[in-house]
């Protein structure tokens, strides 16, 4: 009878602590999910007593963020970056995003703000605030020379490479549901599924497989517009106006030296030479003309 009292208190402890334990993990694991699923943003003032501003780019994605051979972060994006921080009188700190990782950095405030080619949409701009643009752009299809696809309707059935979380994921699952998709985190790994003939073809912004074709023979935009004439601005966490209206205003100012030719000039004419119209890509001071 002690034995069986004894086995019962035993039980009894057993219970209490795995209970105990199964509490403190259900607190932790809320905690955790709390803590990544929103973070409070950096104010500007913030930012400039910090001495550094964060900022989220592409490092696959040249001429527009990359990282060079020497690991140094290069580009149209990161060309404006560097203005930014300049201009707030701080250090700069760039954090490599995936298309679909922008929101997410913005939201859980791992980054202030957004630069990696991101394309003002009405649903992102539900998520995040977008500042005035500084780029214009739409959708284009790269494909090899040996099996041109001049039109959309020439992918029905075939197989079409897109990345995760971008207008041109969103476009052709909206528009062109007989286009298989074949989907990538990265760009690299995106170029690299073209070139192993993975794909029949791979789309996203025009202005950036215009710039890839020109660096690979044997590979042509067969379709150089694609869908709505879209625009590139920077974002910021949602509600965080203070940084908003200096981003607006900087982009203003800016506009006055002609900055975003300059940044053009110095980024993508050496990739694109005379194969593009500065006019037809840039946006200086906000304004579309």
């Amino acid at each position: 009878m002690k034995n069986i009292k004894k086995l019962a208190a035993l039980l009894l402890l057993f219970t209490l602590i795995t209970s105990a334990l199964a509490g403190c993990q259900s607190k932790s694991d809320k905690e955790g999910n709390d803590s990544t699923a929103a973070g409070t943003a950096r104010t500007l003032e913030e930012i400039k007593e910090s001495g550094k501003v964060v900022i989220g780019v592409f490092s696959d994605k040249k001429p527009f963020g990359y990282v060079d051979a020497d690991g140094a972060y290069q580009g149209y994006d990161v060309y404006f970056g560097n203005r930014i921080a300049q201009d707030l009188g701080v250090d700069i700190e760039y954090v490599s995003v995936e298309a679909a990782s922008r929101v997410e950095y913005l939201v859980t405030a791992k980054v202030d703000i957004i630069l990696a080619n991101f394309t003002v949409t009405p649903d992102r701009a539900e998520k995040v605030d977008f500042a005035l643009p500084y780029m214009k752009v739409a959708l284009g299809v790269v494909s090899p020379d040996s099996a041109l696809i001049t039109s959309p309707e020439q992918l029905n059935g075939k197989t079409l490479i897109v990345n995760k979380g971008t207008t041109a994921e969103t476009y052709f699952t909206e528009n062109y549901p007989d286009v298989k998709l074949l989907k990538f985190d990265q760009y690299s790994e995106a170029y690299g599924a073209l070139l192993d003939g993975r794909g029949d073809a791979f789309t996203t912004d025009n202005t950036e497989v215009l710039a890839w074709a020109l660096e690979n023979k044997g590979y042509t935009v067969g379709i150089e517009s694609l869908g709505n004439l879209d625009t590139i601005a920077p974002a910021v966490q949602k509600g965080n106006t203070e940084l908003l209206n200096w981003l607006n205003e900087e982009i203003k100012t800016l506009g006055k030296e002609n900055f975003f030719h300059k940044a053009y000039d110095e980024t993508l004419a050496p990739v694109y030479g005379d194969a593009a119209d500065p006019d037809s890509l840039v946006v200086e001071g906000g304004v579309i003309e």
